[in-house]
């Protein structure tokens, strides 16, 4: 078999493979519609090339002759399509005039019109042509003219990816074009090359062969059709096959065509399963065995896109343990520079706080602030509300056929920032926020497949926005609850406290009528004015530097002189102090403080306690757990009503209580917060267990020693911080 028979066999099926796939990426668009017409005409056209290479009989060939011409009148016309759409150039009038002959044409191919008959060559049996032939023959050059001449003049003013899908096309057409008129040749019965005189030699099909190629490649790495490819591991590896297959054919044509074997149809097809075998194996179980040297034509091939997406999903794996937008930001700089080797790029975000929209980042840097023309009425915003946008291309080279006003308006919106693409943060249809991104610091243009993973991306990332957003919102708005519970607490409290001091206040002012109601209630006053002193003290907590006035004590003496400090309250209420474990034991600690902690913790437990109870103070030392110091754990428990679950979560909140309200024994709804800060300056914890009816156990453990960066802690900590 000769070596153009089976390149005829290898182009029918690869194209017709290659248009399938096309066709079925995307039943919808044009751009695909236009590659089948052209696809199925070189199918139809390599097959037929084929069979009539092994016809003997004349009225046989003359059939298949005239199928071969029906196919070849539809590439035209198919080409010109094709190129239009993807140039972005509307000619519909002469699209439906070339249209309308071709249908003619094409009806009378199978008359003598077209083709009268047949005659042999060494290449097989050719037509006899007929005056339509003419017509096509003048429709074939004025559209190779007008298509080539049309590409070319429009990639001069492009840029970026749209130029290079044109040239690409440009160099697969023009391929084509040299292979197929060399076949056209004894048509016209030119047997012979002129001037060289060789023998006439069949190369269309090896040209539809490169084409196909060019189309390939051109899908798989500059979006040359309308076709989203998923480059997978497994997809990789048939494309290296492929090429490998190729190469390995091409070869084989050459050892055929130089007679340095005798070749059979058997030979070739046993070749290739042996080279594709080998390929596979070789790969499969050793995927560096011919991995020498630098990879620059794989990665041409394949686009980086296996490492890419690795990359690309790894770091979005890592995203689900972020909770704050300072840790995005950076690291997203890092794979759009490093990874994606973008030149610039700038992140927009919805200020919650001013309603306006701000730029958080740059790159390169850029003076951030707020962004002017940027709200809900605006193009860009409409755009993203219309549905499934994805994204914007602010690029018209990346646009494809079909873009509307509202398209063109948004773009413009963005001209300022200068970028490729522009991705949004959206949550419930509304837009907080967008990447912009520009071109690639390299010059290579953005492929189908990165677009793909930078939308992925985005995608992920305003998941995480998203949920800081909210976050935030969530934290307002108890910082905003906390303080009107503090507002309504000092309002009541305070009240309360200066009534009386109002009420003397007046009496005196009345003069010597009034002296013995003053009298009267004078002391309330003062002791009221104390309780406002204390309150006001206890609220200046957590405004105030602390430093510890650390020194070695003992526990036990600590614990006693709170209980003494509480007594009378508690006799009040016959509450009875049982000590436990009050052994000796020295601490390093403020003594004021935890005096104040303990005292705190025992004058609740005497207020939830009921009369004639008992209030149990327990004293542990811990197993060592350090090598350096131990721990022990003061419990103070009561028997009293217990605290519900529901506010079990908020008593170390300020200003929160379950008592009406605040005098000088009660307190004002600090004393839980105050103590848990105590704790914390110390190092240690702590807890409450409580439940109702069953009483309340609140337990403190604190270290026996406080290491160097405790003894001289500090901490300004403001009320919203310790809720």
């Amino acid at each position: 078999m000769r070596s153009y028979e089976i390149a005829s066999l290898v182009a029918a099926v690869f194209h017709l493979v290659l248009t399938i796939f096309v066709l079925t990426r995307n039943l919808r668009s044009n751009v695909n519609h236009a590659y089948a017409v052209w696809g199925f005409s070189l199918t139809v056209w390599n097959f037929a090339t084929f069979v009539k290479y092994q016809v003997q009989d004349p009225a046989v060939a003359l059939w298949w002759v005239r199928l071969i011409n029906f196919a070849v009148v539809f590439l035209p016309v198919g080409v010109l399509h094709l190129c239009l759409l993807i140039a972005q150039v509307a000619w519909p009038r002469l699209l439906r005039a070339i249209y309308a002959v071709t249908l003619a044409l094409a009806a009378c191919v199978f008359t003598p019109l077209y083709i009268k008959g047949v005659f042999p060559t060494a290449a097989g049996f050719y037509g006899e042509t007929g005056p339509l032939f003419t017509c096509y023959s003048v429709i074939y050059i004025f559209v190779a003219v007008t298509t080539l001449t049309m590409l070319y003049r429009r990639q001069r003013h492009l840029a970026g990816l749209h130029r290079t899908r044109i040239r690409a096309l440009m160099w697969g057409y023009g391929a084509l074009l040299v292979c197929g008129t060399n076949d056209l040749l004894p048509l016209h019965h030119v047997t012979k090359y002129p001037v060289i005189g060789l023998e006439f030699y069949p190369i269309g099909s090896m040209g539809a062969i490169l084409f196909g190629l060019v189309v390939g490649y051109g899908v798989l790495q500059h979006q040359l059709l309308d076709i989203h490819v998923s480059l997978n591991r497994i997809a990789a590896l048939l494309v290296r096959m492929t090429f490998m297959f190729l190469v390995g054919f091409f070869l084989l044509l050459l050892v055929s065509q130089l007679r340095l074997a005798e070749f059979k149809m058997g030979h070739y097809l046993t070749f290739l399963a042996v080279l594709a075998g080998t390929t596979v194996i070789t790969t499969t179980l050793f995927p560096r065995f011919i991995g020498f040297g630098e990879d620059r034509l794989e990665r041409r091939l394949l686009g980086d896109c296996l490492a890419y997406q690795d990359r690309v999903r790894e770091w979005i794996a890592t995203l689900r343990s972020v909770s704050e937008t300072r840790q995005v930001v950076p690291e997203l700089h890092a794979l759009l520079v490093q990874v994606v080797h973008v030149k610039s790029f700038q992140i927009i975000l919805l200020d919650e706080t001013t309603l306006n929209f701000s730029l958080r980042h740059a790159h390169p840097d850029r003076l951030l602030g707020p962004v002017e023309g940027m709200h809900a009425d605006t193009p860009l915003f409409q755009y993203f509300r219309s549905p499934n946008p994805g994204y914007l291309v602010c690029k018209i080279a990346y646009a494809m056929p079909g873009e509307t006003e509202l398209e063109r308006a948004a773009r413009q919106q963005l001209k300022v920032f200068d970028p490729e693409f522009c991705f949004p943060f959206i949550s419930d249809r509304q837009v907080f926020g967008m990447l912009l991104i520009g071109s690639k610091s390299n010059g290579d243009p953005y492929t189908r497949e990165d677009v793909r993973l930078l939308n992925e991306l985005v995608r992920n990332v305003t998941l995480v926005l998203n949920q800081v957003r909210l976050k935030n919102q969530i934290m307002a708005a108890q910082e905003q609850e906390l303080l009107g519970r503090m507002s309504r607490g000092l309002a009541h409290d305070l009240n309360n406290l200066l009534t009386p001091v109002t009420t003397c206040l007046q009496f005196s002012a009345q003069g010597p009528t009034g002296q013995d109601q003053a009298e009267e209630l004078l002391p309330l006053a003062l002791r009221n004015i104390e309780s406002v002193q204390a309150y006001v003290n206890e609220a200046l907590f957590f405004s105030r530097h602390h430093r510890l006035e650390v020194k070695a004590a003992r526990m036990d003496e600590t614990i006693r002189a709170a209980a003494d400090s509480m007594d009378p309250r508690a006799r009040k209420k016959q509450i009875e102090f049982r000590m436990e474990g009050l052994a000796p034991l020295p601490v390093e600690m403020d003594e004021v403080m935890i005096r104040r902690l303990l005292g705190n913790l025992i004058s609740n437990a005497i207020d939830a306690s009921p009369v004639g109870s008992a209030v149990q103070i327990q004293l542990i030392r811990l197993p060592r757990t350090e090598a350096s110091r131990d721990w022990v754990r003061v419990k103070v428990i009561d028997a009293g009503e217990g605290i519900s679950q529901e506010n079990l979560g908020r008593v170390f909140q300020p200003y929160f209580t379950t008592k009406d309200h605040g005098d000088s024994q009660r307190g004002h709804g600090l004393g839980l917060a105050i103590a848990r800060r105590i704790v914390h300056l110390h190092g240690g914890n702590l807890s409450i267990a409580s439940a109702e009816k069953k009483g309340t156990t609140v337990q403190v453990d604190l270290p026996t020693r406080q290491l160097a960066a405790g003894t001289d802690a500090k901490a300004t900590v403001a009320v919203a911080t310790h809720t």
